[in-house]
């Protein structure tokens, strides 16, 4: 017999912001098991349950991940459905409608070399608490050696699709030219007739069988590339895709220019008519600026420390929200559209944000312009250790106008420091530099946000060139 606690401990998969990740060959079927052994045992106290639901992104290594999870809840006595390929919004809404948990076998945006579990209780993602309890919950399995065979379910994408259809009119995006970036978005499959039973002319663009490791915080100038000239050939309105499992946008407008996450969750909130706001440090300032919203709060990056802030803000507020900087939006309260209720979905979502943005009757160009004129960037450093990492933002956090003197800001003084997740340091000019290790993968991240484009781009690029040299 195994303990779970025990291999955990052993292992070198690691939570961090966005589930447990790690190399593909830390995940072992041992670990799988261990995981999804703790998490079953870990919220019984609070849930009761018999089943349980699993879905995948396109990773090569996924499947056999959910084959692993699938062999020890029959061990348990708990059954698994196999909802096979799926968005993880998808599986999320589908588990809590059926208020039972779920476990989405996915990597997101990191490398396909790399992989990850995210769980999700009856009611929704699993917290920061919830996941020391995985690690330190004793439960015993025995060792997983064999696996079954499973064949998909295909109802939860069908029942996310209707989330929308059955909200919106069928001709809220009639008019609208859409290309779709497949690639290998777990939700490839769902986007085309999901837009075309709302009224617009899709044209799906480069879907690959090879895994791309689509990352929205930071794209690559490549896609940057094809966007414009994609619409330029079709004479696109819009182009949507998402990363890897299909729970983050990424929008461009008319020009095939990719918007910022949180300019999208900005417009996306403005549309929804939404009171109160939790959103992460990195965010851009123009959602205070704007002055759409009553209450803005800001936390840590990462989908859970959002959700925790709405229970909070419900206590005053009826209409919640959240996005984050990569544009995952989060519905922290049920809201009414078309005379119609959609139910909350605290957990990052792409499509809800895209189809409030193309149904509106303005170009995308001429909604954006609406907002207050400030322009955030990101870029990140791979391969970069963690320990390094926090050795750079813990001599920023003491000598910080030194720091910035290292990184070519000598000209500039310190108007602030926010230690909420990593070191954010605002200019004396009132523009930014945010540096925070990756919660995923060893990366070193550095956003900034300036009065233009330029300003914002140059920065990343000065301050990561020198950090790597």
């Amino acid at each position: 017999m195994l303990i779970s606690a025990e291999v955990l401990k052993n292992s070198d998969v690691k939570f961090g912001t966005s589930g447990a990740r790690g190399l593909v060959t830390d995940f072992t079927a041992d670990v799988c098991a261990a995981f999804t052994v703790a998490f079953v045992n870990a919220i019984t106290k609070n849930f009761k349950f018999t089943h349980l639901a699993l879905a995948i992104d396109n990773r090569p290594s996924s499947y056999k991940m959910a084959m692993n999870c699938a062999a020890v809840l029959e061990q348990i006595g708990i059954i698994p459905i196999y909802y096979g390929v799926l968005p993880t919004p998808a599986l999320a809404y589908s588990a809590m409608e059926d208020n039972m948990p779920a476990i989405m076998i996915t990597g997101s945006h990191i490398p396909f070399d790399r992989n990850g579990l995210k769980f999700y209780r009856p009611d929704g993602e699993i917290s920061k608490q919830d996941e020391l309890d995985i690690l330190s919950n004793i439960s015993t399995f025995n060792s997983i050696k064999q696996i079954p065979e499973m064949s998909a379910d295909l109802s939860a994408g069908e029942r996310y699709k209707l989330r929308y259809t059955e909200l919106f009119n069928d001709n809220c995006l009639q008019g609208k030219r859409i290309g779709i970036y497949e690639h290998s978005s777990s939700g490839r499959d769902l986007y085309k007739p999901l837009f075309e039973s709302l009224g617009a002319e899709v044209i799906s663009l480069e879907r690959t069988d090879t895994f791309v490791p689509i990352d929205t915080e930071a794209v690559s100038e490549e896609d940057k590339v094809k966007a414009q000239k994609w619409s330029d050939e079709y004479q696109l309105d819009a182009i949507f895709s998402t990363d890897g499992d299909g729970d983050r946008p990424l929008v461009a407008d008319e020009n095939g220019d990719w918007l910022r996450g949180d300019i999208l969750g900005v417009l996306c909130a403005k549309a929804l008519k939404i009171e109160a706001l939790a959103v992460p440090v990195s965010c851009n300032t123009a959602i205070e600026l704007s002055g759409l919203f009553e209450t803005v709060v800001r936390t840590k990056i990462g989908s859970p420390y959002v959700i925790a802030e709405f229970a909070n803000l419900a206590k005053s507020k009826s209409s919640i929200a959240g996005f984050e900087a990569n544009g995952g939006f989060l519905l922290g309260s049920d809201i009414t559209i078309n005379n119609k209720v959609l139910k909350a979905l605290p957990t990052r979502d792409a499509v809800l944000p895209a189809i409030m943005l193309m149904s509106d009757d303005k170009k995308i160009t001429a909604s954006v312009g609406l907002l207050p004129k400030r322009y955030t960037y990101s870029d990140r450093v791979k391969n970069f250790a963690t320990s390094k990492s926090r050795e750079i933002i813990n001599y920023g956090l003491t000598h910080t106008q030194g720091l910035l003197t290292t990184l070519g800001f000598e000209n500039n003084t310190v108007k602030n420091v926010d230690s909420t997740d990593g070191l954010r340091i605002t200019l004396d000019n009132g523009d930014i530099i945010h540096l925070r290790p990756s919660g995923n993968a060893p990366e070193l991240r550095c956003y900034s946000e300036a009065d233009t484009m330029t300003s914002a781009q140059n920065y990343v690029s000065k301050v990561l060139t020198l950090l790597i040299n």
